[in-house]
């Protein structure tokens, strides 16, 4: 077929029009999809983890339901994005194995869980770090909102569990939790981030202290429709100290991403997953779990 010019069109109309009416055989050119951006190493976890450890099973029990501890029993596991590796040692006395990933962190995860001979660690970004076997169970807890590429990562956990084997998730959702993200990521971004640690610690022990008188009366009024009214439940439950790791983290997070039900039902889909659980925690995370087909 001649390239169709305007020069060809007007010396050689007729023979132009007969060649554009015949079929064109179409050509699909595939996009390749971009791979994950590179999550950089971030000190603020090191300070996070070195003046804190989250000592509250309670909690973990209640992330990982309806999953209990004895689903861990006598599986090979995987931590992603095990931190200070609290939870590690939450597992360890019902796993046959365990594997901890962190980019951050794994230095003092294994410091702290040091008792446990079935345990060892990789350093990497969860985005595109590998293993070379599967494992029946993979928890991510508290770790996916703050990664550079949530989809990405969420992607690549899910090569890390065989077949049969199980995935559990846990990460604050978009849904409930407009004070953080309308009101405290600008603020940190404008100025929270650029203090120095040992007064972000400050902040986060006067913030915590400033919070008590509000939720042990405004909040114990049946106001549901304030903002963290459930959450705040959970504050009454647990020490000063572990509230306190709480507000520092919300503080001290340098990448902080917002996960609404729509992405987490994408992610748990029908056809790839069974025995699919979905929850919103408290009205301001999800906790979400499935079988790998």
């Amino acid at each position: 077929m001649p390239r169709i010019t305007a020069r060809y069109l007007e010396n050689n109309f007729l023979e132009a029009i007969f060649y554009l009416k015949q079929p064109v055989e179409a050509k699909v050119y595939y996009q390749p999809m971009p791979e994950a951006p590179v999550q950089p190493k971030q000190n603020d976890w090191n300070f996070q983890w070195e003046n804190f450890y989250d000592d509250s099973l309670f909690l973990f029990k209640e992330w990982i339901f309806p999953h209990t501890l004895e689903t861990f029993r006598g599986k090979s596991v995987v931590d992603c994005g095990c931190g200070g590796g609290q939870h590690i040692n939450f597992v360890a006395p019902f796993a046959r194995r365990i594997i901890g990933i962190d980019l951050n962190t794994t230095a003092i995860a294994r410091e702290h869980t040091e008792q446990h001979s079935i345990v060892s660690f990789v350093e990497g970004d969860l985005a595109s770090v590998s293993l070379p076997e599967q494992h029946d169970v993979v928890y991510c807890i508290g770790v996916l909102q703050h990664t550079t590429n949530p989809d990405a990562t969420f992607a690549n956990i899910k090569k890390m569990v065989a077949s049969g084997g199980r995935l559990m998730i846990w990460c604050y959702s978009k849904e409930g939790n407009w004070p953080n993200w309308l009101i405290l990521e600008p603020l940190k971004r404008c100025f929270i981030l650029k203090l120095p640690k040992r007064a972000l610690l400050y902040l986060a022990t006067a913030l915590t202290a400033l919070l008590y008188p509000v939720i042990y009366t405004l909040y114990l009024l049946p106001l549901r429709f304030l903002p963290y009214y459930e959450y705040f439940g959970n504050w009454r439950k647990l020490s000063f100290g572990r509230n306190r790791l709480n507000v520092f983290d919300k503080l001290n997070a340098p990448i902080t991403n917002f996960i609404t039900r729509v992405q987490v039902e994408r992610w748990f889909n029908q056809a790839e997953f069974s025995d699919i659980f979905i929850d919103q925690y408290k009205g301001v995370s999800w906790r979400a779990s499935g079988v790998k087909l």
